[in-house]
């Protein structure tokens, strides 16, 4: 009966990710339920310290590593991890729910002909099986699914936190080759406009402040970049103020932008439609600012301050600033 967890190391110019860590770290526990070995695979080009991730409990570490795989594209990630996955005798198949595990998700499970659950944000072990829960209608409620065999997992960032590298833990390395083919690249990246540095991505951050329609306008938003630089947080947008061209889609969160799990989340002149809920539903500690006291957001917060953005955003700040002592 298969029992090893597969999970896939996600990295970027080499470097592993954070969601790298995370996914391991959930991929050691699983396989330790289920009696197995937690196997994390990285695919790219010019990996860097594959031996790091036994630090965070991979029994051991396959690499594919080929110039060609320089830029991801879901064909051929998706047949390099497939194909190693399906050699190493997987009960479940691991990745986090970023751009790349959701497409990877679709791309493996076709493949090895398992059941995908995607966006998991919990997970259990019973009776030498795994079950996990994940959200349905746009977050309105939580299903818990169980497996037969062999299981495709995409677990939200940020949701489960990595642990403390533990620097006595090591793993062995092994490099496989996969043979390519010219249908492995149907889709090619041809160039990629890197933004300027300095900013955190939300989808990363452990702080987010985040504005929505009432911000009125992209000049206010100067309030929000204070209040995050005190804070070192990330800046956020509902969908309203993307749609407005107020801020970037990089920085949309809800079910049509980034979903995002920080430990705290201030959401100033947000309502809380259905599709941002979504996005931010599980954030460990919610704090809404809307002069609206019936906004159906504060039904999700933890602290809410009924009153005007314009007022309260500022007076916060300096607040911080005195007991941050920024």
């Amino acid at each position: 009966m298969a029992s090893n967890v597969v999970i896939f190391a996600e990295q970027m110019g080499g470097k592993f990710r954070p969601v790298a860590f995370e996914a391991v770290c959930q991929g050691k526990k699983m396989a330790a339920q289920l009696g197995g070995q937690a196997i994390a695979v990285a695919v790219g080009s010019g990996i860097q310290e594959a031996a790091s991730l036994g630090q965070y409990g991979a029994d051991k570490v396959i690499v594919v590593d080929n110039e060609k795989l320089k830029e991801f594209t879901v064909d051929a990630y998706g047949k390099a991890f497939s194909e190693v996955a399906g050699k190493n005798d997987p009960a479940v198949v691991l990745l986090s729910a970023t751009n790349q595990g959701k497409d990877l998700g679709g791309y493996v499970s076709a493949a090895l002909d398992a059941p995908a659950a995607v966006d998991c944000t919990e997970w259990s072990g019973d009776g030498g099986k795994i079950q996990v829960k994940r959200p349905v209608y746009a977050g309105k409620a939580y299903v818990t699914v169980g497996f037969s065999g062999t299981a495709v997992v995409s677990i939200r960032p940020k949701v489960f936190a990595a642990d403390e590298p533990d620097a006595s833990k090591s793993a062995a390395v092994e490099n496989q080759e996969v043979a390519f083919a010219g249908d492995d690249f149907r889709s090619v990246v041809k160039e990629i406009v890197a933004k300027a540095g300095g900013k955190i991505d939300v989808s990363e951050a452990d702080i987010i402040v985040s504005g929505g329609r009432g911000m009125k306008g992209p000049e206010n938003f100067g309030i929000l970049e204070e209040m995050a630089a005190v804070l070192g947080a990330a800046v956020g947008a509902s969908r309203t103020a993307v749609d407005e061209g107020w801020r970037e889609h990089s920085d949309q969160i809800g079910q049509t932008g980034k979903v995002v799990s920080p430990k705290l989340y201030i959401a100033c002149g947000i309502s809380g439609a259905i599709q941002h809920l979504a996005g931010m539903r599980t954030s460990k500690c919610i704090v809404a600012i809307n002069k609206d006291p019936d906004a159906p957001i504060f039904g999700i917060a933890d602290y809410g301050i009924v009153g005007d953005l314009f007022q309260v955003v500022p007076a916060m700040t300096t607040e911080l600033k005195k007991v941050l002592g920024s």
